[in-house]
Order: C-alpha cells, then sequence, then structure tokens
C-alpha cells in the first residue's frame, strides 16, 4: 500500500475460527496491512467507535451476528456507512447473492489461499483509495486487465470495474462463449453474447461463468459501446443471473435423481 509507514492501512477481521485467522491475518500483515481481529462481531462493533478500520472482513457462519446481520447496523450508521464490508463465505452459490442483498461490498470464499483472500483485500483498498489501475491487479500489463477466471470470479471483476469508476470493454471467453461488456465511469451500458443483447446478455454471461470450470477475460480501457442497451444496474443482474444459475443446478439435481 502506498501509505506512510507510521500510518498503515488497518481492516478488522471478525472471526471465531482461531487457525483461519491466524493464517489469513498474517498473509494481510506481508500484504503490509495492520489488522485488527476479534472473534465476536459484537465485541468488534464496540470497538469501531476508536479504532476505525479501512475495511472490515467478517465470517457469515458466526454464531451471534454474521456478515449479513451486522452490514444493516454498518449501513445504518453515518460514521460506518463508508466502510468496506468484505463477508467470508463458505463459498456456497447463493453466499454471494445474499451479500449483495445484505449490503456487503463483496464476498469470498474461506476456502481459497489465505494469500489470495489477502492480495484480493489490497486490492480492493487501493482501487477505492488510488483508482483502479492494471498493474494493481496484474503485473504486466500497462495498457489492459486480463486474467483467469479461475482466480478472479466474474462478479468480482465487475463490482471492481464499477468501483473504480472504469470505462472500457471488458471481453470474456468462458465454456465456449465469447461475449462483450461495455462500461461508461463504472456503469454497464452495453453487452453482447451471441444473438443475445443488453441485460439478457450479462445475466447469460455471468450464468455461463459461474458453471464454468475455467475462462479468461481482458478489459481494454477506452472502449465505448455505440448505443446503450443495459438498461439495469449490475447489481440487479447478478442476482438474477445467480437466481437463475440455482434453478438451473435444482433442475438438473432432480433430473438426475429420477
Amino acid at each position: 500500500m502506498s501509505t506512510a509507514a507510521a500510518t498503515p492501512v488497518r481492516v478488522m477481521l471478525i472471526d471465531s475460527n482461531v487457525l483461519f485467522s491466524r493464517r489469513l491475518t498474517d498473509a494481510l500483515r506481508r500484504e503490509g496491512l495492520e489488522v485488527v481481529h476479534a472473534s465476536q462481531s459484537a465485541y468488534a462493533l464496540t470497538m469501531l467507535e476508536w479504532n476505525t478500520p479501512a475495511a472490515i472482513l467478517c465470517a457469515t457462519n458466526l454464531r451471534e451476528m454474521g456478515a449479513f446481520e451486522i452490514a444493516p447496523l454498518l449501513r445504518a450508521d453515518p460514521k460506518t456507512e463508508k466502510i468496506p464490508l468484505i463477508a467470508i463465505s463458505s463459498g456456497d452459490s447463493s453466499a454471494l447473492m445474499e451479500a449483495f442483498r445484505a449490503g456487503c461490498d463483496e464476498c469470498v470464499d474461506r476456502r481459497r489461499p489465505p494469500e489470495e483472500i489477502a492480495a484480493h483485500v489490497r486490492n480492493l483498498l487501493l482501487s477505492r483509495q488510488e483508482g483502479f489501475q492494471p498493474t494493481q491487479m496484474l503485473p504486466g500489463s500497462d495498457t489492459s486487465l486480463s486474467g483467469s477466471l479461475e482466480h478472479h470470479d466474474l462478479p468480482g471483476v465487475l463490482q471492481m470495474l464499477g468501483q473504480a469508476r472504469q470505462t472500457g470493454a471488458l471481453h470474456i471467453n468462458a465454456a465456449g462463449v465469447d461475449g462483450i461488456i461495455f462500461f461508461d465511469a463504472g456503469e454497464i451500458t452495453h453487452a453482447e453474447c451471441d444473438a443475445l443483447f443488453g441485460d439478457e446478455a450479462v445475466i447469460h454471461i455471468l450464468k455461463v461463468c459461474q458453471g464454468a470450470p475455467s475462462g479468461v477475460y481482458k478489459f481494454a480501457y477506452g472502449s465505448a459501446a455505440l448505443h446503450r442497451t443495459v438498461l439495469r444496474s449490475a447489481t440487479d443482474l447478478l442476482l438474477d443471473a445467480m437466481r437463475e444459475f440455482d434453478e438451473a443446478e435444482r433442475d438438473n439435481t432432480s433430473q438426475e435423481k429420477v
């Protein structure tokens, strides 16, 4: 982080799993972050008055209040409403949808290596503090952002570009689908995928990538769409895509049992 050594960026970790917390804390510190850990969310909330963090990471499976329960409390208080809240989930497909509905800014899978989670948190903070830059995410490219969907899920990429108010075209290729999503100052304005366009194309791309074992993406900065076809917010489209994906998964499971 490009922050003075005397004032390190502080993040708060709320998780009752001692081993996981220790490993993630070590990884976050290696990223140059100061970590305040609490095993109980009620106690953590009392610390916010005198120990305000730059971001909060909170487990969803706590006995008392998890990330989904504390999100409305944070958003209701002017002093804490702007603090990014990152939910730490068990990785099920509905967790991301629940996180956005509750008011969380991000959702990460606790099964991922602590180093990946820590790097994701650092990049989120950089995108908010300094403006998103491709070299902050994937070293080696100064003209475009690109990567594998095995390491960066598509909803996270969309949210990252939206938060950084980027303008350009995101090209996605996964499971034989070739799609493109245009952004204008962080808003999704146009999308195409096969014969689909607009909202339908975005939902289709998200569903395909959710179920695909691998895929790649590349964001070309500055590219603009000639017209606007996407009328709904990225969050609404993401929720619809996750709902349709879950319904399709249930249908497939039911057919296999017959």
